[in-house]
């Protein structure tokens, strides 16, 4: 079935005019994806899509977003970056790499939301990947997420009235009151590096930045792929922490804001 989906002259020159053909009469297309902008679910059978083409140094990512939020077009990053947020191929995702079109990829979700912890209010993010995450050069058909991030000083979550510990070298992006990026230190002492970064900069509430710019501190937690889900309130998001935690799902870190 042929698709609502856009392709800009910037996406088709780089992806080539067979691709981009393909891509509008559906055959690479997925019909449901998670906007890779606002991570909400989309139809490319049903509403205007762009295709959004992030660009390293050697790889390159074709993603799927609202025609609403973002519009087609192509996005360079690091190759870093583009590498620490696409590590593992799943089936069924809104991600292809080019040229393996018949490939899927995980990417980091991201969401933003309060939490009460020993009766204050904290302002936290929610990571959890699209598709199982595995170490960079491994065919395992495992998921290494949790381990990976513990190897980087996050710590396993078993009660969530406890604050987490702060993550020497980490922060958190916040400029002009829109979340930018999550940083890691750099390697042999060079400068922090973006371990997640917006596609576009992310609205938080207005309360969120209140509590950040009161305490200075975010505190993130990350569980594997499904493990949290889409919550549409942070009561519900709290609930569905307690349970990853209960799971033994559930590392976090507390880490400095680097911004405003």
């Amino acid at each position: 079935m042929p698709r609502m989906l856009d392709v800009s002259d910037d996406v088709r020159a780089e992806i080539g005019d067979d691709e981009a053909e393909r891509l509008l009469v559906g055959d690479n297309t997925p019909g449901n994806y998670d906007c890779t902008s606002c991570r909400t679910p989309g139809d490319a059978a049903q509403e205007p899509t762009s295709t959004v083409l992030f660009v390293g140094e050697e790889t390159a990512v074709l993603a799927f977003a609202h025609a609403s939020c973002i519009p087609s077009q192509v996005v360079t990053v690091s190759e870093e970056h583009l590498q620490g947020a696409v590590r593992s191929i799943t089936a069924g995702q809104d991600i292809d790499t080019i040229p393996k079109a018949d490939s899927r990829q995980a990417v980091l979700g991201v969401t933003s939301g309060l939490i009460l912890l020993g009766g204050d209010v904290h302002p936290a993010l929610v990571v959890e990947p699209t598709g199982p995450i595995v170490r960079p050069g491994s065919n395992s058909p495992g998921d290494d997420f949790l381990p990976l991030l513990a190897e980087q000083g996050f710590e396993p979550v078993t009660d969530l009235e406890q604050l987490p510990k702060r993550n020497a070298g980490w922060s958190v992006l916040l400029a002009m009151g829109q979340l930018h990026a999550v940083l890691s230190p750099g390697t042999d002492g060079t400068a922090s590096t973006a371990w997640w970064q917006a596609h576009q900069p992310l609205h938080v509430t207005e309360g969120w930045r209140t509590a950040v710019n009161k305490s200075n501190t975010v505190l993130l937690y990350a569980a594997p792929a499904g493990v949290i889900g889409q919550q549409p309130r942070e009561d519900l998001l709290r609930d569905a922490l307690e349970r990853a935690a209960a799971r033994g799902a559930l590392v976090a870190a507390a880490m400095p804001l680097a911004g405003t």
